[in-house]
């Protein structure tokens, strides 16, 4: 147990309901999960980050006296369903590339010899991918991203496949009926998709997003049809969303690539 631990004893613990994969606690200013296999590897993913200016990562603090992982809790807002219209400016997607571009430039020197991952290692391992980088992931200050949550699922991978994911729930890149999305035409879809790689940076072609966007959630609900296979069940229709999803994209790709060049 550590000194930040040692200070936290016996205040009380609330259930924090952002993020994506649950399960999270908050004790005074620190957050608690379960660890798991992954856990050192995060945390040392983490130190990196930070001691490279990414500030805006929680602060690891290790385990505490129960064998929790131990980080510090980003005050905000976590946006959850249905996001709030102001999610969806301009100044919030730029942000959000500009962010990611932060992480994945400072990841790239990371050591990961002896890493353990939750999550499959991607080729070509150019970064250490968040693997969940979205706005219920995003901690919000005055509605200015602030933060980003939910590390766990980290593990090195292509720039692309982060981004991908991003361009899927923030352009968006989903079907018109998809509720967690806003009801826009292609033409503004595809401004989106070329203002948030152009935040990003790093030459990334929005064509080529387009088209891992499209295997990233094959990918997404391979992963989570096994989940509900082991027993959650509420998250079985996700399943068929993120299907249909890939396919809208798959049929609008050409119109999407000519007007976004």
């Amino acid at each position: 147990m550590n000194d930040h631990s040692a200070h936290a004893v016996g205040e009380q613990e609330e259930a924090l309901s952002g993020g994506n994969m649950g399960g999270a606690t908050r004790v005074g200013a620190t957050v608690r999960r379960g660890a798991g296999a992954w856990s050192p590897t995060v945390q040392r993913l983490l130190r990196h980050l930070h001691e490279r200016g990414v500030t805006w990562a929680p602060q690891p603090f290790g385990t505490d006296e129960h064998g929790r992982d131990s980080v510090s809790y980003l005050p905000g807002i976590v946006p959850q369903y249905p996001l709030p219209d102001w999610i969806w400016s301009d100044g919030v997607l730029t942000d959000a590339g500009a962010y990611l571009a932060q992480l994945h430039h400072a990841s790239a020197s990371f050591d990961t010899v002896g890493g353990v991952w939750q999550f499959p290692v991607r080729q070509p391992a150019e970064v250490i991918c968040h693997n969940d980088f979205a706005p219920y992931n995003m901690v919000f200050t005055d509605r200015r991203l602030t933060g980003v949550i939910d590390w766990d699922t980290a593990s090195p991978g292509p720039r692309s496949w982060d981004l991908a994911y991003l361009a899927y729930r923030l352009v968006p890149l989903a079907h018109p009926n998809n509720g967690d999305a806003i009801d826009s035409d292609l033409g503004e879809r595809a401004r989106r998709l070329r203002v948030l790689c152009d935040a990003y940076g790093s030459g990334q072609d929005p064509v080529h997003v387009l088209q891992i966007a499209v295997h990233r959630l094959h990918d997404l609900a391979a992963f989570t049809e096994a989940r509900a296979d082991q027993g959650q069940e509420n998250i079985r229709s996700h399943v068929g969303l993120y299907r249909r999803d890939a396919r809208w994209i798959t049929a609008h790709r050409d119109q999407l690539g000519r007007a976004v060049a």
